[in-house]
Formats: C-alpha cells, structure tokens, sequence
C-alpha cells in the first residue's frame, strides 16, 4: 500500500508525503546518556539551536521526573519558537500527563507524547500487566493527553519485539483514542532493516485509520543499525524520524540525526524525500552539544567527525585536487565545515578571532564569553608559535559553558620532588571568591583536595585521562573528569597550557553537572 498523498495534522496543516518530519530527542532521550547532564541555561541554548536547525519537534524531557524537569521543558515551551515542544508521559500515569499538560503550557505549538510497553517480556516483567489492561490504559491514556492538547503521539515500548496481530491492536486503540502520531521504536536496538519495514508496511495495511495518522520511528543503535533501521522505517511509511544530534543516548545511543538527513540528501534517488533541515548548521550544534556534554564527537565519525572530510592517502589527495567528486560524496560546506586557511598567532585581532569562532561553527559568542575566550587565545599564543585551530576549539569550549554555580578563578602550585605538593586554589561559588590550600601526592592530588576543601562533597573519582590537544611540547593539555555519586556518572572537560590547570577546570565543570543532575529522580513505576 503507497502512502497517501497528503495528511492533514493539527501541528503541521496539510503534510506532502515525502516530507519526513524529524522529530529531535537530544534534550530528553540523548540526556539520558551515563555522564551526561545539562543545566537549564544549557537546555535553553540547545533548544534555541535545535529550533534553528530546522528541528520539527523537540523533546524537551520528562516532567513527571523531577522539578527540575517540569522547569525545563515549561522554559523551553515559554522561550522556544518555531517548533512544536513535546513533552514525555507514560500512558498509565495520570499524573505524567497532567505534569506534560501543564509543562507545556506556554507553548505556541505543543505535544504530548505518551508510551506504555507492548511486547510479552515487557509486559510480564517490568509491567506485570495483562494484554487488556494495557489496551485499556492506551485507551484512557490518549483519551486524557488529547483533552490537553490536539497533538497527540503514541509509542509502542519494545514495539518492535512485540507479536504483530497485538500491535495492531493497540496501534488502532490509540488512533480511535485521539493519537495522530503513532510511534513504533526499537528500544534495544535489536530489530534488523527488513523488521522495521515489515512492520511500518503491516501496521499502514492492517490497521483502521492508518491513512490518518503519522507513523513514526525510533531506533536504537544497541547493534549499530539505527540509522540503517530508520531509513527502511521510511520506506516502509514512517514519516517521523526520532533522533538525536551525534546519537546519543542511552546505551549505545539512537539514530544520528546529521547521519540521517545526509543520506537522504545525498542518496534521494534512493530516498526521495526532504527534511527541513538546515545542513550547513549540523557542524554547528554538533559542537555545541559536544560542548555541552563533554563528550567529544570520535574523530572518523560520519559528517561531524574531524576526519570525515580528511585525506591522508596520496592517492585519493591526488583526486580530491583534481576533483572533489572523486572521494567526497558531498562538499564539506554542505554540513558546516569550512576551507579557511586563516592563520592564527599572537599578532591576530579580536575581530579575526571572531571570524575564526564563526568558521569553527560556533556562531556569534555573547560579548563577555567573546572576551574571555580572547584573554585566553591570547595568553595562548603569547607561549605557542603556532595555534591551532584544534587549540581554539577547546579554549572556546570552556568558556561558552555555563558555570552556574562554581567557576575557576586561579591556581597556584609548590612542588618539589621527594616532598608533598601544595595547591592555593580561588574559586568563584555562588558569586563569592573561595579561597582554599591543601596538600597532596602530586600536584595534581594537592590541587583537587584544595578543591574539595573549597567546595566540601562526596563524589567519587571515578576518571581522570589527560590528553594532548594537538602536537608538541608547548600543547594544550585537554583533560577528562568523571565524578560517580549514588550512582549518578557525569563527565567534565577542560583545556589550558597547564596541565593542572585544565584538571581543574575540567573537575569544576563536572561538579557544576553533578549539581544539576542531583536534583534528578527517576518516577516511580507503573503498578498493575
């Protein structure tokens, strides 16, 4: 059965059928990530490049989950414009989905997206509910998010490991019940191309009201094949895609949203449909997520990894000289990249470095971060000969964080061989300067025991990895923090030309997350 030519949704008006609306879970599902976390300032900004990028629906989180959840995605339905702000519930919560309402309020355009599992094992044991008590909460469920709001989404939890005739009835309980999008995802990632689909196919020609609905999809990459799943998703009806900027996501994350939307640009002989995205900023908020997260993109990843456009072998620079096409299957540009070849060294201005920011994809930085990051380049490049662009990237990326509550000010170390270390720490804690000495096997340990004297808490360390950011003797260090507490893991980055310095900064960033991610709590679950 061909999909039909178009669909009307209360959101989008009148949809074209191969118009493939990308529906973004950065924010929530990406968040869920171990070690990730994003204060509300960060969610803000994500939300606000998310939007630009031409992202249809947003997930802005889950507000039954904590206060600070419910602010989140209320914020970003309140400051957020051009899209449609969703906000996660689960079908047998009453309470989740009046937290959703009401989260969501604000809105110019909102959804409520509501799930419950479907598959045997999930019902049986994390459920512990019959068939016909969850074809019940389907139908109470959607029934309740659609007194609330006229766009109404549905998700089949496991639906792809649930039996096919079940499906199908849920699948039409949910439509007749008021939901207009209907959400099929492989939540483990164990479904292959050809399930997915199989089952979009099925569910468009068994299902009553098929004709009246979006279908969409959402894959996880538990087996690496998200992205493979969600475009034979498409093929098979699906008109939503649920992704996340770089994949992430739980485990081993979801589809890539800037993997998705290229290979349908690319490859439309293949899949000939359009996105409303806005390519040439994917680099952008790519980075600014990595920022945020402080989790690096890995350098041979597809589109946004540093070696995606890179060519070391003789032979293939030869063809890319005489032309492009030879081994680039689109341009760098396309994405966000940029050819500059701007030299950069303790002579260059402010206004050049601002250009440079602006190639790097990071866009206009606010006047003060725009500053410091400066102050920074050129105490920089006062002790370097050369800086790199890799040099500028993570002096950047530690300013336009938000520090909301504890910033690094200063440090000062005595270290003698054969005798303890000593560290002078100043930091800035809620708006006032702390000052804190403390004593240590090595700088580095009399440096974090400061910190901890100065910022009194029981994380545990749980990694520390230095790096260097580029080649050389007078290079970046780039360090990596992971801080663990009753069980909740986050990652902190920092960069300097001091080694400790860049440790320091990067255990203050992750403080800064485990802050936020303290005042999270998981709902309690579902009873039959």
């Amino acid at each position: 059965m061909s999909a039909s030519p178009t669909i009307t949704h209360p959101s989008f008006g009148t949809i074209d059928a191969n118009r493939v609306i990308i529906f973004d879970t950065t924010l929530r599902d990406g968040e869920q990530s171990p070690g990730f976390s994003m204060n509300l300032a960060e969610k803000l900004r994500m939300a606000e490049a998310l939007a630009a990028l031409g992202v249809d629906v947003i997930e802005a989180g889950f507000p039954v989950a904590s206060k600070g959840d419910f602010e989140s995605v209320n914020q970003i339905a309140r400051n957020t414009k051009g899209a449609v702000i969703c906000a996660l519930a689960r079908t047998g919560g009453p309470k989740d989905i009046i937290a959703a309402g009401e989260a969501l309020a604000p809105a110019e355009r909102k959804r409520i997206h509501n799930f419950i599992s479907t598959s045997p094992l999930h019902m049986k044991y994390k459920l512990r509910m019959e068939p016909e008590t969850v074809l019940e909460l389907i139908t109470t469920g959607n029934t309740a998010a659609r007194n609330l709001t006229d766009d109404v989404e549905w998700s089949a939890e496991d639906g792809s490991r649930t039996e096919p005739d079940f499906l199908c009835r849920c699948v039409e309980a949910a439509i007749k019940a008021g939901a207009n999008t209907i959400n099929i995802p492989d939540t483990v990632g164990y479904a292959t191309p050809e399930d997915m689909e199989r089952i979009f196919t099925m569910l468009r020609e068994r299902v009553p009201g098929a004709d009246r609905v979006i279908f969409s999809a959402h894959n996880h990459n538990d087996l690496g094949l998200g992205v493979a799943n969600t475009l034979a998703s498409v093929r098979g009806g699906a008109r939503q895609i649920e992704c996340t900027i770089n994949g992430i996501g739980e485990r081993a994350g979801n589809a890539a949203l800037e993997e998705i939307v290229m290979a349908i640009r690319t490859r439309n002989d293949q899949y000939p449909y359009t996105t409303g995205i806005h390519t040439q900023s994917l680099l952008k908020v790519s980075r600014m997520l990595a920022t945020i997260t402080s989790f690096d993109v890995q350098p041979n990843k597809a589109i946004v990894g540093r070696n995606a456009f890179a060519h070391e072998s003789g032979i293939h620079q030869d063809g890319v000289l005489k032309n492009a096409a030879t081994y680039e299957i689109m341009t760098p540009e396309s994405v966000g990249w940029s050819r500059s070849s701007l030299v950069m060294g303790k002579h260059s201005g402010r206004a050049a470095f601002r250009d440079k920011i602006k190639a790097l994809g990071y866009g206009e930085l606010e006047d003060a971060k725009l500053n410091d990051a400066f102050s920074r380049f050129k105490d920089l490049a006062d002790r370097k000969k050369v800086v790199y662009d890799e040099d500028i990237v993570a002096l950047v990326d530690d300013e336009v964080r938000d520090h909301d509550r504890i910033r690094f000010e200063s440090l000062s170390l005595s270290s003698l061989s054969g005798k303890p270390s000593s560290a002078e720490l100043a930091l800035q804690i809620d708006g006032e300067s702390v000052v804190a000495q403390a004593e240590g096997n090595g700088p580095v340990d009399a440096a974090f025991n400061a910190l901890r004297s100065a910022f009194p808490h029981e994380a545990r360390l749980a990694l520390f990895s230095v790096g260097a950011v580029t080649e050389g003797t007078d290079a970046q260090a780039r360090t990596t923090v992971r801080l663990e507490e009753d069980g909740k893991l986050v990652d902190g980055q920092g960069a300097d030309a001091d080694t400790v310095v860049s440790a320091v900064r990067a255990y203050v960033h992750a403080l800064n997350k485990l802050l936020v991610k303290r005042d999270r709590a998981e709902p309690e679950a579902l009873q039959a």
